[in-house]
C-alpha cells in the first residue's frame, strides 16, 4: 500500500527532506527520497506518521527489516538509530571534512557499520556536495 502524498508531504517536511541516517538532502541527491517504516510492516510496522521518515534508497535498501544489529566495537546488540525519536547529533558527528560520517555511541557505530554510511561512493559524493557548497546540511 502507497503512502499517500499528502502524508508524504507532511514526513518529508518533518525530516526536512533529508535522509535520517546519512542526511542527504533531496534536493541535492536529485532522486526523491522513500517513505521508510521504521518498523517495518512485515515485522509488524504500521503506516502511521509516528512509524515513518524520510530515508534515501541506498539507506533503506542496507536496513531492510533490520531493528537491531551488533556493535562492532564490542559485538553486543544493539538497536538502529532511529531518526525519528533521536538526535542524529548524539549518535553521529561529520569529519573534519564533513565527508564521513563519525559514530559517537553504539548505536552509531551499529548503524555506520550496517547501512553502510561511509563506504567509498557515499564519501567521494558527500566530498563534491561540500565542495559545491552544500553539505553538510544546516
Amino acid at each position: 500500500m502507497a503512502i499517500p502524498r499528502q502524508q508524504r508531504r507532511r514526513i518529508a517536511a518533518e525530516a526536512q527532506y533529508r535522509c535520517g541516517y546519512c542526511q542527504t538532502q533531496e534536493v541535492v541527491s536529485g532522486i526523491p527520497l522513500t517513505v521508510e517504516h521504521l518498523i517495518p510492516r512485515a515485522e509488524g510496522g504500521s503506516d502511521h506518521d509516528g512509524n515513518l521518515w524520510l530515508s534515501c534508497r541506498l539507506c533503506n535498501e542496507k536496513k531492510g527489516r533490520l531493528l537491531e544489529a551488533p556493535d562492532p566495537a564490542t559485538g553486543e546488540t544493539v538497536p538502529l538509530f532511529n531518526p525519528r525519536t533521536q538526535a542524529w547529533s548524539e549518535h553521529f558527528t561529520w569529519s573534519e571534512d564533513s565527508a564521513r560520517i563519525l559514530p559517537k555511541t553504539a548505536i552509531g557505530r551499529a548503524t555506520v557499520e550496517v547501512l553502510s554510511l561511509n563506504d567509498e561512493l557515499r564519501v567521494r559524493a558527500r566530498a563534491l556536495w561540500v565542495q559545491a557548497g552544500y553539505h553538510p546540511p544546516a
